[in-house]
């Protein structure tokens, strides 16, 4: 069912699902390594889409601290809180991150996790979610996301590695996971310059 959304909503809108087949079990694993595994962590989550990062989120959660997901596609969105009622689903645009989190009384995220199509947005998109994400970590806070490696030398995907880099005094990419269709690799981000 969730692969049948998924596609549904590929062949409606392209460049907002930014993929034609869900993320990956392994995908997963490897974008939610910064969660804490002690504590109350408020994790955000970025384009949840159907909820392959979901599902780890809230395993490696277990129930501790707080999980918020912010989806701009209504019926991914109600697919989500259906499915992952321990979530806090928020169907709205990324880039009004700061005032989602301030309306749920969240001050900072301890982890930013983004399943977004980076690489098919526009130049003001990419800037107004990344400054949005920096504008809500806490200062020991981490961002990850993911790109494709057929997609990673295209100018928008170029763009947004420099624009990561110029946000994020410490940027580190992960392996290649080619268990994911199509594989891909992993950003990790930390210490936002504000």
């Amino acid at each position: 069912m969730a692969n049948a959304l998924f596609l549904r909503e590929f062949f409606r809108s392209p460049a907002r699902t930014g993929a034609i087949a869900p993320s990956s079990r392994r995908l997963g694993t490897a974008v939610t390594a910064p969660i804490p595994e002690n504590g109350d962590p408020v994790v955000v989550e970025l384009g949840p889409g159907t909820g392959a990062f979901t599902s780890v989120i809230q395993e490696r959660l277990a129930g501790r601290g707080r999980h918020l997901a912010v989806e701009l596609n209504p019926a991914l969105a109600t697919h989500i809180a259906e499915r992952h009622p321990a979530v806090e689903v928020i169907n709205d645009n990324a880039a009004d991150l700061p005032r989602l989190l301030a309306e749920r009384g969240v001050e900072r995220a301890d982890v930013v996790i983004s399943g977004l199509p980076w690489a098919s947005f526009p130049l003001s998109a990419q800037r107004s979610i990344l400054d949005a994400v920096c504008a809500t970590l806490s200062p020991g806070g981490a961002f990850t996301t993911f790109a494709y490696t057929m997609a990673a030398r295209t100018p928008a995907a170029r763009r947004f590695r420099r624009m990561l880099e110029d946000a994020f005094e410490e940027v580190v990419l992960g392996r290649t996971v080619t268990a994911n269709l199509p594989p891909a690799f992993v950003y990790y981000a930390r210490r936002a310059r504000r």
